[in-house]
């Protein structure tokens, strides 16, 4: 089997174990949220905090065995826009709270049947599309060149290393610090302990993106046919397959395609097998605008962050680099600001 081959087989089994856990376990990071800000429930917020703990203790366990050189991915450029990321993210966490979801959520509720989701999906890629290579992509192209900085250290762990540690030294304190920091805010809330189920799908959702980590930059690195170093996200790959549907004689599949198409067949699987699949579509036409409309601030946003809450949120975050930290910030915000927003107007259906 030729090397991109094996990957994107590998992307397809990632994304159906990530569809499968997706939907048993709710795992989203609006959905943990709203749990804390409107519930009073913080179990899915633990359990995210702990997916983002493993995804950084495996994937820097990859980097310090010298397995993935994760300076080959998006996240650890020398040059970024510090304001571009924070504003996508904010355009980002606000559009996910108007569609109720973000776009691998979106994909996940897709396989149990929900045409809500269709939509979503769709406006997201085609907004994507355009702010990748489309009407949008001039203006943030722009955007990005008037404001892009040249940082000397472009993460953490060599923003450590520059106060005299050695680089291995100061990349294992910050993991310890970090990834010790969250694993402590995910056990000390007694529901969490409790919540075995959660607990498992944090742990194996931080497993797969340290396997997409994997996937990509070992057993992708073919000195011939390289493939690009990437893991789990979702803004990119889903504009990708959108237009892999249409003209795939003049394209390739590849990892995050595949993942893509996994997500959902995943999900469409555990629905079936579990009875959890039913048909669901708008309450009214108001409902469909909002969802649309956060749609495409997802898409557009995504693609400014660099990624979602997913593809920044927990691949960016597992490689440690500021510009993901950044991105994740106007996300939190974004959401916040999103969710604030919709305790004071009546809640429209779950997407």
């Amino acid at each position: 089997m030729e090397t991109a081959q094996l990957v994107t087989l590998a992307g397809l089994g990632i994304g159906l174990v990530y569809g499968a856990v997706g939907l048993l376990s709710g795992f989203c990071l609006m959905s943990s949220m709203r749990g804390v800000l409107s519930e009073g429930d913080g179990r899915l917020v633990r359990s995210y905090a702990l997916a983002v703990a493993v995804a950084i203790l495996a994937s820097q366990f990859l980097v310090v065995r010298g397995t993935v050189d994760l300076g080959k991915s998006i996240y650890l450029q020398p040059t970024f826009s510090v304001p571009v990321l924070f504003l996508g993210g904010l355009l980002f966490g606000y559009g996910m709270v108007l569609s109720n979801g973000c776009g691998s959520r979106a994909l996940v509720l897709l396989g149990r049947g929900n045409l809500r989701s269709f939509v979503v999906v769709t406006v997201l890629a085609i907004a994507a599309q355009m702010t990748l290579k489309g009407l949008i992509a001039p203006a943030r192209i722009a955007m990005v060149q008037a404001t892009q900085t040249t940082m000397s250290a472009n993460s953490l762990p060599l923003l450590a290393s520059a106060f005299g540690m050695g680089e291995t030294i100061a990349r294992v304190f910050v993991v310890l610090v970090v990834a010790g920091a969250l694993a402590i805010f995910s056990f000390a809330h007694d529901g969490f302990r409790r919540s075995a189920g959660q607990i498992a799908a944090g742990v194996a959702v931080g497993l797969l993106v340290a396997g997409g980590w994997y996937v990509t930059g070992s057993l992708g690195a073919d000195d011939f046919n390289p493939v690009p170093v990437t893991s789990l996200t979702f803004i990119a790959p889903i504009a990708d397959t959108l237009q892999y549907a249409m003209l795939s004689t003049g394209l390739t599949l590849n990892f995050g395609i595949a993942t893509v198409g996994g997500v959902f067949a995943g999900s469409l699987v555990t629905a079936i097998a579990t009875g959890r699949f039913h048909l669901e579509g708008y309450s009214s036409p108001r409902h469909m605008l909002r969802s649309a409309s956060g749609a495409a601030l997802m898409g557009i946003g995504g693609v400014m962050a660099f990624g979602c809450s997913i593809g920044q949120g927990l691949t960016g975050l597992s490689t440690l680099s500021l510009a993901s930290f950044v991105a994740v910030a106007g996300i939190l915000l974004g959401t916040t600001l999103g969710l604030r927003g919709s305790f004071r107007v009546q809640p429209l259906a779950a997407v």
